[in-house]
């Protein structure tokens, strides 16, 4: 981004704006020569070793401005209008005009402003301390090197019109030129940071009585007045650094939310005025956590700092990269035109972190999911492109895709699924959830093992609503405690009337992640098995390898509480996560899920067949019971079973039935096993699928 004093030398395309410009330089300049007509070599001689200490304060406090937090001008507050204001009071207008114009040359070479700003500030210099030698005329006071003024207290009321006159004609002069620039009003532009600017003058130009006061005494005590301007500039370089602090991260020294935010109003300001773009992109790094618990926060803090530094050089000089906590970065990029520019440029974000991160000997390969959203076409200000980038990146995450755009379709917030949250919490007072249970049978035997319970929403308007459609939602609210209640109830309800007719099957629930990292699950379950009369082994939990592998430590208390409570765990859609073998062993799963995906494309890929042959070895190594979800052929039914895998469900068995139809089927099955009960296990187990 470019700086502020890079961006003021832009030349605009103003005629008005030059017009004046070139009239305030020109009265300006004129105003000097005039004045500087009058003073004479004599003039010098007679202010003596007082003037050239004073000068060179005054150059060294326009070549060194004050920097101070809040300070609205990058540039800071010079100094040098304290020794100016001396001058003119003390030595008349000639004197003061010539080191103003002197230091301000300087400094503005220095500083390489474009020259047709030099001129504008000479002028305007020029013109405002003229002002204020009217305003001492007014009193009858005319300072010459010749006939100095000396400060008591009848000429302090002088001196404050001619403070007051300065002031007002030197921000009235600045505020009209920026009004003209930004196309803005002169009232909100002379009333812009108008306590700052009124403070700060006001500080300035109370301290000139005081040096005129110094000069007087000899030059020898002009230097005094370095001890409370180094205090001065002291406290400042705190405060500045207290403002460091508190709008930069520590870690990575990148800007944190704070400055982000101001960065970011700024950019929508700068896109509404130009009718360009902002794109807000929000970086979560997959699977950091793994790195601090593994190797430790000072390994993971290294990282994050090595990554803030690879982002910062990675997008182009006008966009601003911040830390937002943990393993969160935020990129503001600014100025672009359409959709495709956002996403090349977060394309090219997530290529940057593909290299590999060395530190300690050790290489870490990283990747991250990035959410983008952007003005104005999905919010108009920062917090809604914020929290949309947000709900962008969380779909980024669970897609794996890297990068996605927001989509209303997929906000969890938006309108219509707030409407389904709300359709949902009447669908669970107005009965209309209900279980639907999915045989599983044994591949040895061909026995019904057990059944999964599923849930389903039977919707007044839209019918049977999918689960993938409101339980995401629900799994981010409250409401998603009441569901599982609802639930593990009604299988239990169902486990009991089953048991109680002689069908012993056992029945799985499946469990989210707030459920198992809830440290009263285990006892829920035990007070719910009570009250139905189940036995605890009637129950399985079921968990996906996502949420079992997000926080192995809390998801391994709840499942030894399960497993002391004598309920099964399995774990579900086994192969489509990162699990690791360590926490595999370690955790009392008694069951492995086979992913559909796999089972279902087994018959024509051989990897897949290969994929699914190597979990059941693994897990048969490891002593877990395997099922296979997903078979809806005779072939892999046989398949299945010369691989060893212990159980099967899917269509070629049964589909999902309501708790009337699955009861009625399942009685029927069990005539049929009785009847079968002769035959060897093949012929048994064919005769039965």
């Amino acid at each position: 981004m470019p700086s502020e004093d890079e961006a003021r030398n832009l030349a605009p395309r103003n005629g008005a704006f030059w017009v004046y410009l070139s009239t305030v330089a020109a009265a300006g300049i004129t105003l000097i020569a005039t004045t500087l007509m009058h003073l004479t070599g004599h003039d010098f001689l007679v202010m003596g070793a007082s003037f050239v200490v004073v000068a060179a304060l005054l150059v060294l406090g326009e070549l060194r401005p004050l920097m101070t937090a809040g300070s609205p001008d990058a540039n800071g507050v010079s100094t040098s209008t304290a020794f100016v204001f001396a001058l003119l009071i003390h030595w008349g207008l000639g004197v003061a005009l010539l080191m103003q114009t002197v230091a301000t040359i300087l400094a503005d070479a220095v500083r390489q402003k474009a020259p047709w700003r030099t001129a504008f500030n000479v002028g305007q210099y020029g013109v405002s301390f003229a002002g204020a030698w009217l305003a001492l005329r007014l009193f009858g006071h005319n300072p010459t090197p010749h006939h100095p003024m000396s400060v008591d207290g009848a000429v302090l009321p002088a001196i404050a019109l001619a403070a007051l006159v300065y002031f007002i004609v030197n921000n009235g002069l600045v505020s009209q030129a920026l009004a003209l620039r930004n196309h803005s009003g002169l009232r909100n532009e002379f009333f812009n940071n108008w306590t700052y600017q009124v403070a700060s003058t006001g500080a300035l130009v109370g301290l000139a009585p005081i040096v005129v006061i110094v000069m007087e005494r000899g030059p020898v005590l002009v230097p005094l007045l370095l001890l409370p301007l180094f205090a001065v500039y002291a406290t400042a370089a705190m405060s500045l650094e207290r403002e460091q602090q508190s709008l930069h991260d520590m870690l990575t020294g990148l800007p944190n939310r704070k400055l982000l935010f101001q960065h970011a109003r700024g950019a929508i300001e700068d896109a509404a005025a130009e009718g360009r773009q902002v794109a807000l992109c929000l970086l979560d790094l997959d699977r950091f956590k793994e790195i601090n618990d593994t190797l430790g926060h000072q390994v993971g803090d290294t990282l994050l700092s090595l990554v803030g530094r690879r982002l910062a050089s990675t997008v182009r000089p006008q966009d601003t990269v911040a830390r937002l906590g943990g393993d969160e970065f935020a990129i503001v990029l600014e100025g672009i035109d359409d959709r495709q520019d956002a996403l090349d440029l977060a394309e090219l974000v997530r290529s940057a972190l593909a290299a590999p991160f060395r530190t300690d000997g050790m290489s870490f390969e990283i990747e991250g999911s990035i959410g983008v959203a952007i003005y104005p076409e999905h919010g108009a200000d920062f917090e809604t492109l914020l929290q949309r980038a947000d709900v962008a990146m969380y779909v980024a995450k669970d897609r794996n895709t890297g990068i996605e755009v927001y989509s209303s379709d997929t906000d969890r917030h938006s309108t219509m699924r707030l409407g389904m949250l709300a359709e949902l919490r009447s669908a669970l007072d107005n009965n209309e959830l209900e279980l639907h249970y999915q045989p599983k049978a044994d591949l040895r035997t061909g026995d019904v093992v057990g059944v999964e319970a599923l849930l389903r929403w039977r919707h007044a308007e839209r019918g049977m609503v999918p689960p993938d459609e409101f339980i995401p939602l629900a799994e981010q609210t409250g409401l998603m405690r009441h569901i599982t209640q609802f639930v593990v109830d009604e299988a239990l309800h169902q486990l009991s009337v089953w048991w109680k007719s002689g069908l012993r099957v056992q029945a799985a629930v499946n469990v989210c992640a707030r459920d198992l990292y809830d440290r009263d699950f285990a006892a829920f379950l035990r007070s719910r098995l009570d009250h139905h009369g189940v036995p605890a082994r009637a129950l399985m939990v079921e968990v996906t390898e996502s949420v079992l592998m997000a926080d192995p430590a809390r998801a391994a208390s709840t499942l030894l509480s399960l497993a002391d409570l004598g309920v099964g765990v399995s774990l579900d859609d086994f192969g489509t996560g990162n699990s690791s073998l360590v926490h595999l062993t370690r955790l009392p799963d008694s069951e492995v899920k086979i992913d559909r995906s796999f089972v279902m494309r087994m018959d024509v890929h051989d990897d897949d067949a290969a994929i699914v042959r190597s979990i059941i070895e693994l897990s048969t190594a490891l002593g877990l019971r395997v099922v296979a979800e997903g078979v809806e052929t005779r072939e892999s039914w046989d398949r299945l079973a010369v691989y060893g895998c212990d159980a099967a469900q899917g269509w070629y068995l049964a589909k999902a039935m309501p708790a009337d139809e699955v009861s009625r089927w399942l009685a029927d099955f069990t005539r049929r096993a009785a009847a079968y009960s002769t035959l060897g296990p093949q012929e048994r187990r064919s005769a039965l699928a």
